[in-house]
């Protein structure tokens, strides 16, 4: 079985530890669009956020406003989409959990469409 990328993070030098705690890592990975973000993710591997312990969801929760301080220092963004995915179907491609923080500028072309706005579109009506 192939070993989880997110397991042996220390390993990866694509991806960057800024943040961590007892429970958890918060990474960030050189990106070319969605400058400055980056993932939580527990230190134990847990498959989907509903996996995670009441340890690692408080860990996740007090390492997500660390990074919210750090983003706002660093990267001054006006907003943020923060979010899991949750299996193949949910767009979950890394089968360890991951909390997505993506800060959001005004002069971004797609500023002002959240999560909400790619699942709202007619494309996506799901068919019975």
């Amino acid at each position: 079985m192939k070993e989880c990328i997110f397991c042996s993070i220390e390993k990866d030098k694509t991806q960057k530890i800024i943040l961590s705690n007892k429970h958890c890592l918060f990474i960030q990975k050189p990106q070319k669009v969605l400058i400055g973000s980056g993932i939580i993710i527990p230190k134990k591997h847990r498959e989907t956020v509903f996996d995670l312990t009441k340890d690692e969801w408080m860990a996740t929760y007090e390492l997500l406003s660390e990074v919210k301080k750090y983003m706002d220092g660093k990267y001054h963004p006006q907003g943020y989409n923060v979010g899991w995915n949750v299996s193949k179907t949910g767009g979950q491609e890394i089968f360890h959990a991951h909390l997505h923080i993506i800060p959001r500028y005004q002069n971004e072309p797609l500023a002002g469409k959240g999560i909400r706005h790619w699942l709202k579109q007619p494309c996506n009506k799901r068919r019975l």
